[in-house]
C-alpha cells in the first residue's frame, strides 16, 4: 500500500474514520456469514449477504483511492459472483480462503488507520498477493486446503467507532449514528464526577439544617434526573457479546479442523448487552479458555466412542444476565479435570502442603495459577501452562470471579461472573478508624461479630475464625494500612469475603452502609498496591479506597499457611 493511496483520505479525516469504521463493521458482518455458510454451503441467501458487504468495501475504496484494498476485494467478489449464480459451487476450502481474505482486509484497513496517525506501516503486500493467488485457484477449479488461523490478536484500531441506536423512530425505522467511542468515554466520566458533585450537595452539612419544602424537593429532583441520566449514558456504551461469541465461533472451526476434532458449536445469549470495554477485554480470556477446552478437554472421536460418547463433542458458549452481573459459560462435555493429577502436580511444585486437604474446587482453580501445567506434550494450541494465569489476571482487572465445575468424564464448566459495566461499582462501606473503604458487595458473603471463643490466635495474634463449621483466616484491614483500629475481632467487625472459592474473613472496625461509587482510577504513579483496585470520592467528599478481594484473600492464605508452618 503506497503513500499515494492514503492521500484522499488523509485530506479528510473525518471522512477516513468513516471509512475504515464501515470496512471493519462489514468484514465482521462477512465473517459471521461465511461461518454460517460453512454451514450450510447452498444458502443463497447467506452467499449474497456475504457478496453485498464486499463490493461494498471495493466500492468504497475504489472511491477513495485504495487501490490496495479494492484489488483484493474485487478478486474476492468475482469468485462470490461465480457461486451466486450457480457457476461454482462453494467448498469447505473456498471458505477457507475467504476467511483468509477477511484477515487480509481487516489487518489492510487496520494498518491504513495505522499510518493515518504517523504510525509505520506493516508489509502486508506478500499475504494480500498470495489471497489474489488463491483465491484465482479456487476460481480455477485447482486451490487446495489451506490454513486460515483467525487473528484475534491483530491491533485494534485506536480511535474505533461503535453504532449506537438513536431512541428516536420514525415510522418503523430506527436511525442510527457512528459515534466515535472516545466521545461516549467522555461524556460517561462527565455523568461520574456530576454524580459526585450531587452527592456532595445532598450530604453538604450547611444544608442539613434547611432540606425541608421546596428545597428538598428539588434536591430530590436533582438526585433522580442525575439517576436517569448516568442510566441513559451507561445505556450508550453497551454491545452484545456477540462480537466476542463471534471470534469464538471461527476459533472452534479453525482448530476443530486443526485437531481433527468434530465439535458443535452451541451459542446462547449473543444479544446480551455489558459494557463496551469489558467485551473487549474478555474476548481474548475467552478464546484462550476455548483452546483449552479443544486441545485438552475434549478427547479425539475413538476415545469418545470407546467410553460411549457421541463422536461429535458439544462445546456451549453462553451468556446471560443473573442480579447485576453477566454471567458467561464455557460448558464442554469432554473428559473434565483430572483433581488428581492436578493436585500431585501442585504437590510437586509446592503449591500445596504434602499433608494438606484442600477442597475439590481448591485443587481445580490450582489451574490459573503461572506454568502449571499437566499436559503431557505441548501442541501448538496450548500446553506450555502460559495463558490461564493470564485469563485470571484479566478477569479479575475486569473485577469479575471465575468458577469451575467439573465431573470426570463427563466434562467442564467455567463460570465467569462480571460487572455490567466498568464505571461504577455496588459497593459496602467500612470504617477503619477515621478512614473509609469499599469492598464490591460481590465479594462480600456475610458479616459477623464473632464470640471471643470462635477466635483463635497464634502467640497473641488473632489468626482464625470459625464460621459455623469452618476455620477461615483472619486479615486485619486496620494492620494492612497501619491504622489505629480495634485489635479484638470479637469487638469489631468480620466480614467473610471469597474469591474463586477462597474465604477469609476481614476484621473491619464498623460497617457504615452500601453505597453505589464512581470508579476511579489512582494512576500509575501510585504503584500497584496488594488489596487496593482503585479510588471512590463519597458523599462527604473525602475519598475512599476500593479494595481487591483477589489480592486481600491471597493475604490471608498466605497468613494461613506461615501460622501452620
Amino acid at each position: 500500500m503506497t503513500d499515494n493511496e492514503l492521500a484522499f483520505l488523509r485530506d479528510d479525516p473525518e471522512m477516513a474514520d468513516l471509512f475504515l469504521a464501515e470496512a471493519l463493521d462489514h468484514l465482521g458482518t462477512i465473517e459471521a456469514a461465511l461461518l454460517a455458510l460453512d454451514e450450510r454451503p447452498g444458502d443463497t441467501t447467506l452467499l449474497n449477504d456475504i457478496f453485498r458487504p464486499f463490493h461494498t468495501i471495493k466500492g468504497n475504496a475504489g472511491a477513495l483511492g485504495v487501490t490496495s484494498v479494492q484489488e483484493v476485494a474485487h478478486r474476492v467478489e468475482n469468485l462470490l459472483d461465480l457461486a451466486r449464480s450457480g457457476r461454482h459451487t462453494m467448498n469447505a476450502t473456498d471458505v477457507d480462503v475467504v476467511l483468509r481474505a477477511v484477515d487480509v482486509l481487516t489487518s489492510m484497513i487496520r494498518d491504513i488507520g495505522s499510518r493515518l496517525k504517523g504510525q509505520p506501516p506493516t508489509e502486508l503486500g506478500p499475504a494480500a498477493q498470495a489471497l489474489i493467488e488463491a483465491v484465482d485457484r479456487c476460481i480455477a477449479g485447482e486451490a487446495e486446503s489451506v490454513a486460515t488461523p483467525a487473528t484475534p490478536d491483530a491491533p485494534r484500531v485506536a480511535d474505533a467507532q461503535v453504532e449506537a441506536t438513536a431512541a428516536t423512530r420514525r415510522g418503523d425505522e430506527a436511525a442510527a449514528i457512528k459515534v466515535d467511542t472516545r466521545k461516549l468515554d467522555s461524556l460517561v466520566d462527565a455523568v461520574g464526577e456530576l454524580i459526585i458533585v450531587q452527592s456532595l450537595i445532598q450530604e453538604d452539612p450547611a444544608l442539613a439544617t434547611r432540606l425541608e419544602g421546596r428545597l428538598a424537593g428539588n434536591l430530590g429532583q436533582l438526585k433522580r434526573i442525575t439517576a436517569d441520566l448516568q442510566r441513559s449514558a451507561m445505556a450508550l456504551r453497551m454491545v452484545p457479546i456477540r462480537q466476542a461469541f463471534q471470534k469464538v465461533s471461527r476459533i472452534v472451526r479453525d482448530l476443530s479442523r486443526k485437531a481433527d476434532k468434530s465439535v458443535e458449536l452451541v451459542l446462547n445469549g449473543e444479544e446480551t448487552e455489558l459494557d463496551r470495554k469489558v467485551v473487549e477485554e474478555i474476548t481474548d480470556p475467552l478464546m484462550h479458555m476455548v483452546r483449552n477446552s479443544l486441545d485438552h478437554g475434549i478427547e479425539p472421536a475413538e476415545v469418545r466412542a470407546a467410553a460411549g460418547k457421541r463422536q461429535q463433542a458439544r462445546l456451549a458458549l453462553s451468556a446471560y444476565h443473573q442480579g447485576g452481573h453477566i454471567v458467561i459459560e464455557i460448558a464442554d462435555d469432554g473428559k473434565g479435570l483430572d483433581t488428581d493429577r492436578i493436585k500431585t502436580k501442585a504437590i510437586e511444585r509446592g503449591l500445596i502442603a504434602p499433608g494438606a486437604s484442600p477442597t475439590q474446587e481448591e485443587i481445580h482453580m490450582l489451574i490459573f495459577q503461572p506454568g502449571f501445567s499437566t499436559a503431557d506434550k505441548v501442541t501448538e494450541i496450548s500446553g506450555r501452562g502460559v495463558g490461564m494465569d493470564v485469563v485470571r489476571r484479566n478477569i479479575d482487572a475486569l473485577r469479575g470471579r471465575i468458577e469451575i465445575k467439573s465431573e470426570r468424564g463427563k466434562g467442564t464448566t467455567f463460570q465467569i461472573k462480571l460487572p455490567l459495566t466498568l464505571a461504577v461499582l455496588d459497593g459496602l462501606l467500612v470504617g477503619v478508624g477515621q478512614e473509609r473503604f469499599v469492598m464490591p458487595t460481590t465479594a462480600v458473603r456475610e458479616s459477623l461479630r464473632p464470640l471471643p471463643s470462635h477466635v483463635h490466635t497464634v502467640q497473641g495474634v488473632p489468626r482464625l475464625v470459625q464460621v459455623r463449621d469452618s476455620l477461615l483466616p483472619l486479615v486485619s484491614l486496620g494492620d494492612m494500612f497501619r491504622l489505629p483500629h480495634e485489635k479484638d475481632p470479637s469487638k469489631a467487625t468480620v466480614i467473610v469475603i471469597e474469591d474463586a472459592g477462597s474465604r477469609v474473613g476481614l476484621v473491619v472496625d464498623a460497617l457504615l452502609g452500601k453505597q453505589e461509587v464512581v470508579i476511579k482510577s489512582l494512576g500509575d504513579s501510585f504503584g500497584s498496591v496488594r488489596g487496593v483496585a482503585g479510588g471512590a470520592i463519597l458523599g462527604d467528599g473525602r475519598i475512599g479506597l476500593i479494595l481487591d478481594a483477589h489480592g486481600i484473600v491471597a493475604l490471608g492464605r498466605g497468613g494461613e499457611r506461615r501460622a501452620a508452618a
